[in-house]
């Protein structure tokens, strides 16, 4: 496997980040499916679709200043784009519905209201070996996926609650709305045609009620994190978040919001609007939060999670997060990570030759992100 480093320049506003970014790569792997390679931005986008005056986000320079006016303001800014999300329910309400000795860890399966339209359905996997309460990594699916993904199989050595599990992890997760055991839960119940068919109603009916379907998403993942706190196996101010495609954008939102998670690994979702607008590109109707273009682009939500531990894996031939919004995401979140005096809390690997994948190789640094982070004590 050949790694080079990426040395990046720009200048961002009146300051001129010169500065080598440390913590970019670029790996070729052996045996990634590719995907389709990139054309050039805006080509065969009408012209009256490409200019959408999105404001640049000026990369602080003064970190005092981003922390105590800045950071606030934009962070106050994406909650009130996420529309009128209801209070969260009490935790202890939350039901264990089986707990089961699976050899190596036990299984727990739970179930809580959201307190607005929905049961959620979750998962625990808790290793027996733990001798005094552990890190807890939140594994979120992607789209059409489920909490199923992260139930530990010891006989799979791509099993990612596996790999955590067995390390000393607890791990959790739940169906989010239109997914696993939720399906067919939606406002017009089993009528619905399928996950998609319920997706849209709930997006549709969110915005009516005044908020967003992704918010709440989001929401139900600090519902799980308000369980998880609860849970004496958890050492709750060690909580990590993980997950690929939608699963990798619940994880960065999740963590921008809500400073409980201390560390964040994505994969194949590293991404900024514009760039996908640019190539013609686009996410399930979940992901789009009105009015966010009147304001910024993602590397100010990404912005959020700095200084803590986040890594981004990414192929360069994925159209969910083209490589030129990859690019400009490195520098201006790496200048941030700068800033904060913890560059190295930041890093980006972008595979070649490679589309919407979960390679093997990312599952490896996945692990050895959280061993390195949120290490388990022994």
């Amino acid at each position: 496997m050949q790694i080079r480093l990426s040395c990046l320049v720009t200048v961002i506003g009146l300051a001129t980040i010169a500065a080598p970014v440390v913590g970019q790569f670029r790996v070729t792997p052996g045996n990634a499916k590719g995907g389709k390679p990139f054309g050039e931005p805006w080509a065969g986008i009408p012209d009256s679709f490409r200019d959408f005056n999105v404001p640049e986000w000026p990369v602080p320079i003064d970190l005092e200043q981003w922390q105590q006016t800045e950071r606030p303001r934009t962070r106050n800014t994406i909650l009130k784009l996420l529309g009128e999300l209801p209070p969260r329910p009490d935790p202890a309400r939350v039901k264990v519905l089986s707990r089961e000795d699976r050899g190596e860890f036990i299984l727990e399966r739970f179930e809580f209201f959201n307190g607005v339209d929905m049961t959620v359905p979750g998962i625990l996997a808790i290793p027996k070996q733990l001798r005094r309460p552990a890190p807890a990594i939140i594994g979120m699916h992607g789209h059409s996926g489920s909490k199923e993904d992260y139930v530990p199989d010891p006989t799979k050595a791509s099993s990612l609650g596996w790999m955590l599990a067995q390390r000393g992890y607890v791990v959790a997760a739940i169906d989010g709305y239109f997914n696993g055991e939720r399906v067919g839960e939606g406002p017009r119940g089993e009528t619905e045609r399928g996950a998609a068919g319920q997706e849209l109603s709930l997006f549709k009916l969110h915005l009516w009620q005044g908020r967003t379907l992704w918010g709440m998403m989001l929401r139900d993942e600090q519902c799980l994190i308000d369980y998880l706190q609860t849970r004496p196996e958890i050492d709750k101010g060690r909580i990590g978040a993980t997950g690929g495609s939608m699963g990798c954008t619940r994880a960065w939102w999740t963590a921008a919001i809500d400073e409980r998670i201390q560390a964040v690994v994505g994969v194949a979702c590293f991404t900024r609007y514009t760039e996908l607008l640019a190539h013609g590109s686009s996410h399930g109707i979940y992901y789009f939060v009105p009015g966010v273009l009147k304001h910024f682009d993602t590397e100010a939500i990404y912005a959020l999670v700095a200084p803590r531990p986040m890594l981004q894996l990414s192929g360069d031939q994925d159209h969910g997060a083209p490589l030129d919004g990859v690019e400009v995401l490195e520098m201006k979140v790496g200048a941030v990570y700068r800033l904060h005096g913890q560059p190295d809390n930041f890093l980006s690997v972008v595979y070649k030759d490679t589309g919407h994948e979960y390679l093997p190789d990312m599952r490896r640094r996945m692990v050895e992100w959280f061993e390195k982070h949120l290490p388990v004590k022994r």
